[in-house]
């Protein structure tokens, strides 16, 4: 049985580990805080940029570009993004988990000719990956510290190069999209080519019909690399602002944890203490009792 001095360093560790948890949970959700007003203000740029984007497209059907066209897949790249950190739940391990299960089942003989690309954002995925495999052929490392618009454009620029030159056929993205504070979503998303997008239609069910100056073709030569950058900026506003509703909620489930722990430590102590009083009460009795006998 641990002594009462163990007990005491024991119930004084978790009390220290429970302020730290607090915290964190603290810093999570004024961080949380930030992270969803970015997220929910790209949200209706992000789809009033891919209706116009559903718009042009189906104006120019035909010469659209390469980045439309769906060819035979040889070659596939595939985006993670997970945390630089941990202390989140099972936000990285979701995410690296369904990207594994997502190779191995739609690309498991490229997996095996080492034609796959790994891409991997955040440093748990870059880590996890380098030791399991595939090893990723790019890394982007300790974005989420600072994040802004130029490591999306990074990103995007990358995969729509290798693309573009035929290194890959096709590039998916496997992220947490942010549901609300306590519950994170896995998506598996189609970047390259550039899925099919439904054309806006009024009331009566007709496609409107616009006039493009210069042309439709220059309009979505020029809008098409934007569309591009802002998914993969949103992707990455997501999944930051998951990342800390994950966090937020497993410091929350550790200080509640360390409180029960503090609460069965404590009655241990009671206990223990209570025993060793009554201890020696019997052995003041039995000692008394001696030396009455002994007169």
């Amino acid at each position: 049985m641990a002594t009462l001095r163990e007990i005491r360093r024991r119930i004084g560790g978790v009390k220290n580990t429970q302020k730290i948890t607090k915290a964190m949970k603290m810093v999570a959700a004024a961080k949380l805080r930030r992270a969803q007003d970015s997220m929910i203000a790209a949200r209706p740029y992000a789809k009033a940029m891919r209706t116009m984007l559903g718009n042009l497209a189906g104006e120019v059907t035909g010469s659209a570009g390469p980045l439309f066209e769906t060819r035979e897949i040889r070659r596939v790249a595939v985006i993670v993004v997970t945390a630089d950190r941990g202390l989140c739940g099972a936000f990285n391990s979701n995410v690296m988990r369904a990207a594994e299960d997502h190779l191995r089942r739609n690309y498991g003989a490229l997996l095996a000719q080492g034609n796959v690309r790994l891409v991997a954002v955040g440093k748990k995925g870059a880590d996890y990956f380098t030791k399991r495999g595939p090893a990723p052929a790019a890394k982007h490392v300790g974005l989420f510290s600072g994040l802004d618009f130029q490591s999306a454009r990074q990103i995007s620029q990358q995969v729509v190069d290798w693309y573009q030159k035929g290194t890959v056929d096709r590039v998916d993205v496997v992220y947490n999209e942010f549901k609300n504070v306590a519950q994170q979503r896995v998506m598996i998303d189609q970047f390259l080519p550039v899925p099919p997008i439904e054309t806006q239609r009024t009331g009566s069910g007709v496609s409107p019909q616009y006039i493009y100056e210069p042309s439709g073709e220059a309009i979505l030569a020029d809008l098409l690399p934007k569309h591009l950058n802002f998914q993969i900026w949103r992707i990455l506003l997501e999944s930051n602002a998951a990342e800390q509703g994950a966090r937020m909620t497993a410091m929350a489930n550790a200080t509640e944890n360390a409180k029960e722990i503090i609460r069965d430590l404590t009655l241990s102590y009671n206990k223990a203490r209570q025993a060793g009083i009554t201890k020696e009460l019997l052995e003041i009795v039995a000692g008394a009792e001696a030396l009455r006998t002994a007169d």
